[in-house]
């Protein structure tokens, strides 16, 4: 439900490609030092030998010996033994970030990801074992629901992420640009979340108290339906996701949000 496929290589990343971007990256981003966390994504599955190739995980992990966190993306098909020998190449704390999406079996099947809760429920047992964080992606309104089916299931699929031991959970409004989404709005089987569907949805994954819950707020005005009343919830949104901790809603006379 991502267009990161647009930046996907079709080709097998030739090696030392990825150490030499990391390179350019700490050095133009001045991070080296001055940052804890590191995100890794590569449009792909970290742990996929064909998207990083396994002879460069000494080289990749001697450039981020100086963070205290390093997370990366992997589909759950691919967590498996040979991820420890990265892990164990780190000095700081391995976190990887799993595309959940939803909890909906019916929704999760046509999405087409190739997995099922209980793939997802096995890669997570696993990474616990290994003292590995986990990170889920959760969809707000994926295709095939209602708006307020869509809030129903991101709330579900909290639940479960932090169920399965998950300490963070990203909430994603979904988007298009992908041209599959695009192709089911016109059949009236897709619509992008309200703002204040996801503002639900990130107020109750707070109040759960169970993990850090984030909102992506990229593209946040898109939407929005009031421009009176955005900017004082995108802050709020920001505000949330920094602190940790619902805020009063923002009470708008032009739309009638409260």
């Amino acid at each position: 439900m991502c267009d990161l496929w647009k930046n996907t290589l079709e080709e097998t990343v030739p090696p030392q490609a990825i150490p030499n971007q990391i390179n350019f990256a700490l050095k133009e981003l001045s991070l080296q030092g001055s940052a804890l966390q590191i995100k890794l994504y590569n449009s792909g599955s970290f742990f996929d030998p064909n998207a990083v190739p396994i002879q460069d995980y000494p080289a990749i992990a001697q450039r981020l010996l100086g963070f205290e966190r390093v997370i990366v993306e992997c589909h759950p098909s691919l967590i498996k033994d040979s991820i420890l020998r990265f892990r164990d190449l780190l000095k700081g704390q391995l976190e990887i970030a799993m595309g959940l999406e939803t909890v909906c079996p019916d929704v999760l099947e046509k999405l087409n990801k190739r997995m099922s809760l209980e793939d997802f429920a096995r890669a997570a047992a696993f990474l616990k074992s290994n003292d590995i964080a986990l990170r889920a992606f959760i969809l707000v309104r994926p295709p095939f629901m209602t708006e307020d089916e869509g809030i129903h299931w991101a709330k579900q699929s909290l639940n479960f992420a932090f169920d399965c031991g998950a300490s963070v959970a990203s909430l994603i409004p979904t988007r298009l640009g992908n041209g599959a989404l695009e192709a089911l709005m016109e059949q009236g089987q897709f619509a992008e979340p309200k703002l204040s569907s996801l503002e639900t949805a990130l107020t109750y994954g707070l109040d759960l108290k169970l993990g850090r819950v984030f909102a992506d707020t990229w593209d946040l005005e898109r939407f929005s339906d009031c421009q009176k009343c955005f900017p004082a919830r995108a802050q709020r949104l920001e505000r949330m996701n920094l602190e940790q901790f619902a805020l009063p809603k923002v009470k708008c006379s032009a739309c009638g949000e409260v």
